[in-house]
């Protein structure tokens, strides 16, 4: 009985002090029979309370612009840095995004700035194949991947986030 216990307090002394909790991680994927990848982005969106950092290389989607304008409003720090050929037209998610007071850089350094992720409250991470556009919603088959929890992650992504926004120019509102 004595060696039982002294086996059970060795353990015990073992198992750090501060446990921190694991990553909860949600995959989606486009077309899907299950949760959609839309769905995981505007959930992700919808959740953030402090700030959503965005890289995008393609962006016309109106339901994830929609929803990043409505975070903006709600007193969420938003920013979105985009590639600058694939949205240089006239009226993209972007125009809609910087007219709505969402501060946003378009980066043209590379031949192509093609990723897909977002860094929620320091501490979550969106990414994957999917662009912020309609056809990656209905016509593409992509994915996407959220890890909630994740700061050191989160922190890795928003160093490559800044690097991209100082990069970029900024964007101005057309009206």
């Amino acid at each position: 009985m004595r060696k039982t216990a002294l086996l059970v307090m060795a353990a015990a002394l073992c198992v750090p002090a501060f446990a921190t909790a694991a990553p909860v991680l949600t995959a989606g994927f486009s077309p899907s029979d299950g949760r959609p990848a839309l769905e995981i982005v505007l959930g992700a969106i919808n959740n953030a309370r402090q700030s959503i950092d965005v890289a995008a290389y393609s962006f016309t989607s109106k339901p994830v612009a929609t929803a990043l304008a409505g975070a903006n409003r709600r007193g969420v720090a938003v920013r979105v840095v985009a590639d600058e050929k694939a949205n240089s037209d006239r009226y993209t998610a972007v125009t809609y995004l910087i007219n709505q007071g969402v501060p946003v850089h378009l980066n043209g350094r590379y031949a192509i700035m093609h990723n897909k992720f977002m860094v929620i409250d320091g501490k979550n991470v969106q990414t994957g194949s999917f662009n912020y556009t309609a056809s990656a919603d209905s016509r593409n088959a992509e994915n996407v991947l959220l890890i909630e929890d994740a700061p050191q992650l989160a922190e890795a992504y928003q160093r490559e986030f800044n690097r991209l926004w100082d990069e970029g120019t900024p964007l101005n509102a057309l009206y």
